[in-house]
Order: structure tokens, then sequence, then C-alpha cells
């Protein structure tokens, strides 16, 4: 009796990632919404049943993708399937939302990186390469016209220049890109996904707040030694060393914002401020730079010096 309700159960979940995975393809603007929701199914059958049974799973949707969207669909059915599976197995097992999305976010990044070599080595497809090639030759163009039209004069060489920087760093920073874009995407995933399990009556432990996050001060540590490398050896642009430096200090100093912004919503509930000030908060951190630096200030404040619990005595 057991084994029919599973294959029932199981046949309604994969009709509703056919749905989900249809809609994803060939959808445009509402493709791009219902992507997230991918892995649901995968969330659901994985907490109810064993790691086996969800890997069966698994396999029945990669042929299912192989109907609606051929081998092109099999990266996406991939990369949203496991990571489901994942914190599905996560939930099954009790462990807190806060482990989860770290497992999802780990499992998200290993596909995006095989779907990149395997499109790089055997493709002959590099996107990345591509894009900045295409970011290059449009600000060229643009110069070019520019140039063309005598009424607005010659462009400005130093802002061509910083806009050739900021392409060049984008390039540089790819690797922190997909470690950022694996974490944004598993968050999202966990937002809308989760809500919707709790009303199915799946007990989803939700770990500690958001407020109470306190990273490890050896971040800060790290991030001292990866500037003062930089400083001393003042690696060649587009060198190894100068890539991994850039990635490393890139990703550490996201971790410290957070920790900022975790700072301001701890203060934010100690001190009974209106729940709008985190909100705004984090807004202005998006939008202005100068509140952004502040931000990151107070993450390295607060992970030097436990700041929180000196201002909360």
């Amino acid at each position: 009796m057991r084994n029919v309700h599973r294959l029932t159960e199981g046949a309604i979940l994969l009709a509703l990632f056919a749905i989900l995975l249809g809609i994803t393809l060939y959808v445009p603007i509402l493709g791009t919404v219902v992507n997230f929701f991918l892995s649901l199914p995968f969330m659901i059958f994985a907490a109810k049943n064993k790691r086996k049974d969800a890997a069966v799973f698994l396999i029945a949707s990669l042929l299912i993708s192989l109907i609606i969207g051929t081998f092109l669909a099999l990266p996406l059915t991939l990369a949203f399937g496991l990571t489901g599976i994942v914190i599905g197995d996560f939930i099954r097992n009790g462990k807190p939302r806060n482990t989860a999305f770290i497992a999802g976010s780990i499992v998200f990044l290993f596909n995006l990186v095989i779907v990149y070599v395997v499109t790089v080595v055997f493709l002959s497809i590099n996107f990345i390469e591509d894009s900045i090639q295409l970011l290059r030759e449009s600000i060229e163009q643009s110069t070019q016209i520019v140039s063309s039209l005598s009424l607005l004069g010659e462009p400005d060489e130093a802002m061509i220049q910083q806009l050739y920087a900021a392409v060049e760093l984008l390039h540089t920073l790819t690797p922190s890109l997909f470690v950022l874009f694996s974490f944004i995407a598993v968050f999202i995933i966990q937002l809308v996904s989760y809500p919707i399990l709790k009303r199915l009556g799946m007990k989803v432990v939700v770990g500690e707040p958001f407020r109470n996050l306190k990273l490890p001060r050896n971040i800060l540590y790290l991030f001292i030694l990866a500037f003062l490398a930089s400083l001393i050896f003042q690696p060649d642009s587009g060198s190894y060393f100068h890539l991994a430096l850039s990635n490393i200090s890139y990703i550490l100093q996201l971790l410290i914002i957070i920790q900022g912004f975790s700072f301001i919503t701890y203060i934010s509930y100690q001190k009974k401020w209106p729940k709008a000030v985190p909100i705004l908060a984090l807004i202005s951190i998006m939008l202005i730079p100068i509140v952004l630096y502040i931000v990151w200030i107070l993450g390295i404040i607060d992970l030097g010096l436990d700041l929180r619990n000196k201002l909360t005595r």
C-alpha cells in the first residue's frame, strides 16, 4: 500500500515538474519566475522518501526533461533537481534551514561549474568570454558613434577607460559571481518553497534568525591577509595570483557586509525599532555606495570587537 502511495505521489509530482519545466522553457517572462519553483517537487518527494527513491525520481525527471526540452533542459533539471533533493533530505532529517541553505548552495554551484566546463570543453562555447567580448565591442561601438556626432564632441577618455576597467573587473570576478549567483538562487528557492512546504504540513526547522548571525572572526583575519598580500606582492593584472586574490577579497568583503547588515537587524530588534528600518537599510545598501561602506565598517567592528554585545550590555 505504501509503495502504491509513493508511486502515485511521485507521478503527481513529476507531472507538476513537467508543467513547471514547460512554462520555464517556453513562456519567456513567466518562465523566469516559475524557474525558481522547479526545485519544489524534488523537495517534497525527498522530504518524504529515502534517498534511493529520490534518486529514481531524479532519473525520471531527466527523462521527462528530454521529452519536453531535449538535451538543453538536462542542465536545468540537474541543477534545480539535485538542489531540491539535498534541501528536501535535510528537511527529512530535521536539519535547520540555514544548514540546508549552505548545502543547497554548494550543490547548485557545483552544477553551475560542471555545466560551464562541459560547454567550454565539449561544445566549444564559452558564454563568459563571449559576453565579455560583447561588452567590449559595445563600448567601442558607442565610442565610435559619439565620435561621429560632431555636436557631442569627443568622448571623455577617462570615462571610456573606467568602462573598460569595469568590464575587466567583471571578468576577473567571474568565479565570485558564480558563488554569489548560486547563493542568491538558493535563497530565492527557499523563499518561495518553504511557505508551500509548511502549508503541506511538513515540519521545517527554521534555525537561528538572521539577526543572530555571527560569522567566524577568522574571516576578518583572512581579509586582512588578502589585503596585505595584494599590497606587498602587487600581482600583475590577469595573472592567476591576481585572480585568486581578487575573488577571495571580494567574497570576504561580501561576508563582512552580510555581518554588518546582521548587526543592523540585531540592534533594530533589541531597540524595538520599526521593522521598516532593516528593509530601508537593505535598500540603501544596494543603492547608496556610502551606506554600503558604512555597513562594511560595522561588519568589521562587529567581527573584531563583538560590537553587538558591547552595545546591549
